[in-house]
């Protein structure tokens, strides 16, 4: 199935966009990026060139992926989220002259499979969310976030582990270097490495 574009959105003509993908009003996807099949793209929606995002990618509206920004499949992504990627942000030269685009260095980021962000997050350039991690709403994060973990707060901090189906994930038993934990609701049992569950607040 041919992609959907809104007559609304301005999409490059070098961009790439897959099966089944919608871009609906107003949305803006910039020289070179590539999108993958089925995603759904909300009001407003900004890709920066050269950003990859993956198959089945849901991004609400009003969100900014920047240059620098990896997503991949099956990644949610809230309304009004943005991201970063730049360390050092300045105008302008110590001299006063412009910033060109030669002038600053790219910091990247990668959203890994399975990640949800929430409404009005920010997520610091730098930084991987690994798989099936969740960000509460209206966080700050400014750290990596380890496979199925759950951040929230300003700066976000990791408070625990959820399941791919959206429940926080319960410990059975320590093994080793890992964690056994269960969902209460679906009933997978996962794995998790013990600093890092340990290091949950």
């Amino acid at each position: 199935m041919a992609p959907f574009i809104h007559a609304t959105a301005e999409v490059a003509d070098t961009a790439k966009i897959g099966e089944g993908t919608r871009i609906w009003h107003q949305g803006q996807i910039r020289p070179d990026a590539q999108i993958g099949k089925n995603c759904n793209f909300g009001k407003g929606v900004f890709i920066d060139s050269g950003v990859h995002i993956g198959d089945n990618v849901k991004i609400q509206n009003y969100v900014s992926v920047y240059h620098g920004v990896t997503v991949e499949d099956g990644v949610f992504i809230g309304p009004h989220v943005c991201f970063t990627n730049d360390m050092r942000p300045r105008a302008i030269n110590v001299d006063g002259s412009p910033k060109a685009a030669d002038d600053w260095v790219l910091s990247t980021t990668l959203i890994k499979r399975g990640a949800a962000i929430g409404a009005n997050s920010t997520i610091r350039c730098g930084i991987t969310l690994g798989e099936w991690a969740m960000v509460g709403s209206g966080s700050v994060v400014t750290k990596d976030v380890p496979d199925y973990g759950l951040v929230f707060g300003n700066p976000a901090k990791l408070h625990g582990f959820v399941c791919p189906c959206g429940e926080r994930l319960e410990k059975i038993k320590e093994e080793g270097n890992s964690v056994l934990a269960k969902c209460p609701a679906c009933g997978r049992q996962i794995e998790i490495l013990k600093v890092s569950w340990t290091g949950a607040k």
